[in-house]
């Protein structure tokens, strides 16, 4: 009785969590629909009579020395060009006028994106490497980029990064590649290629909400039989299956080089993912299992913190303890989406008869979150090795800027505070995103301060 009263509790659990991700998707999707049409209209009414004019979509004036900022963003995320004028960063990307926003796949590894991300700056076609697509079992090719966004990227003319996320991970990978000098027939690359990286919530060290949605504790990798990720891993076969070109135009997972499609697969083929004898959910080559504990440790055992590049984290957190009982801070102010993850991630146990992720491993550790990452797994890498970092109250206590720390501070807040839609997060929007626009500008630099636009010579 009381095995089938826990079994009913988690069905429903398992109903109102996918009701609440497919109405807050619907949610996005909508909105970006209704913002194209109305934009769309207002074009063809005033057309006549105006003409917007302006650059090309994401282009960068090459006789600006200033680096750029990519903006690189996380899980289910998407970049300039993808659900119409909808932003990702909720607009932040305006507030200076050399921002790139990548599109990379928002299902797929940490890996594969890497690969997508270095691509998208340099040009060419995404390779993701001989052994690796043999391995996974996908196109050893991918999306061609005739111009890069930033050719000219090299030591000399390097990169902010700002990684939201998944996507702070990302740029970890892709700067250990260029000190690896991974990317055939570009073998001059180097650590130095990045200047900086920024961190929203990113997920440096793993998350226990993989575990709820569905990852298995003993290994971090399989799925378990009946769970939120089992609809997810459906609904994404069944997307890429039905292969819409326009819908696939405006919302993509990732999978193409997968090769998913009926006109590739057929019937059968689509069997076969559905069973997990092939595809991405077959050979564990997409990003769920980089975001477990197990799967966080095995990323970070190959990365290094480099000693020529700034590193500064934001931690969100939407937890306090009230008599060392840890839970949700208030109501109001936790988006629906992740009310119920920040309640069961701040009561999280690991599973008595599973060995612990780590040596070490404490469940209190990892109660504080934001919903959707732990916040001790965003201060700084930490597993398997403690990487140097330095909590930060204010900003100024870590002026100047010293390269090979990880700097960080605790902000109240949870997983999508400051992306999407602005208004969430008010004036704060604005303070983080001035803060770590300023940052990269002013006080992340190798040679000389750089030469700002409206900066006069005396």
């Amino acid at each position: 009785m009381i095995r089938l009263s826990i079994a009913a509790l988690q069905l429903a659990e398992l109903f109102v969590s996918s009701l609440v991700h497919l109405l807050y998707g619907f949610y996005i999707f909508s909105t970006a629909l209704a913002g194209d049409l109305s934009q769309a209209l207002s074009d063809w009414i005033y057309k006549p009579n105006f003409d917007r004019g302006g650059l090309k979509e994401d282009s960068l004036n090459t006789a600006d020395d200033l680096p750029p900022i990519v903006l690189v963003h996380g899980i289910f995320g998407f970049g300039k060009g993808r659900l119409g004028g909808l932003s990702y960063f909720g607009g932040a990307e305006k507030k200076d006028d050399r921002v790139l926003v990548p599109d990379l796949g928002s299902l797929t590894s940490i890996y594969d994106r890497a690969r997508e991300l270095f691509y998208y700056l340099k040009g060419g076609q995404v390779d993701y490497g001989e052994e690796h697509s043999k391995t996974c079992g996908h196109s050893q090719f991918g999306r061609i980029y005739e111009q890069g966004h930033y050719p000219e990227w090299d030591e000399d003319r390097p990169v902010h990064f700002v990684g939201h996320s998944a996507g702070a991970q990302v740029v970890r990978v892709l700067q250990q590649m260029l000190a690896d000098k991974a990317f055939k027939g570009h073998e001059n690359t180097n650590e130095n290629w990045v200047l900086s990286l920024t961190s929203l919530s990113g997920a440096f060290n793993g998350t226990t909400r993989t575990y709820l949605d569905g990852m298995q504790p003993e290994d971090g990798m399989s799925l378990k039989p009946v769970c939120l990720l089992q609809l997810c891993r459906f609904g994404v076969i069944i997307y890429d299956w039905v292969d819409i070109p326009w819908l696939k135009a405006y919302y993509n997972f990732g999978f193409d080089h997968f090769n998913m499609s009926w006109k590739k697969i057929g019937v059968r083929g689509l069997v076969d993912c559905l069973l997990k004898n092939s595809g991405p959910f077959a050979s564990g080559d997409w990003i769920l299992p980089d975001l477990t504990i197990q799967g966080s440790i095995r990323l970070n055992s190959h990365l290094c913190t480099f000693p020529n590049t700034y590193y500064f984290n934001y931690a969100t957190k939407r937890t306090r303890k009230i008599m060392g009982v840890t839970i949700p801070s208030g109501v109001l102010g936790i988006h629906p989406l992740l009310f119920i993850r920040v309640l069961q991630m701040s009561q999280w146990r690991h599973p008595p008869d599973v060995p612990p992720p780590y040596k070490g491993y404490r469940d209190e550790d990892w109660w504080e979150n934001d919903g959707a990452i732990n916040t001790i797994s965003m201060t700084h890498p930490r597993l398997p090795v403690e990487h140097p970092s330095r909590l930060v109250v204010n900003d100024s206590e870590c002026h100047p800027l010293q390269p090979g720390i990880w700097y960080y501070k605790i902000v109240e807040g949870d997983h999508i505070l400051f992306i999407v839609n602005r208004e969430r997060a008010g004036v704060q929007f604005d303070l983080i995103y001035d803060g770590i626009f300023e940052r990269c500008r002013k006080h992340a630099f190798r040679k000389t301060p750089p030469i700002l636009p409206n900066q006069v010579h005396h």
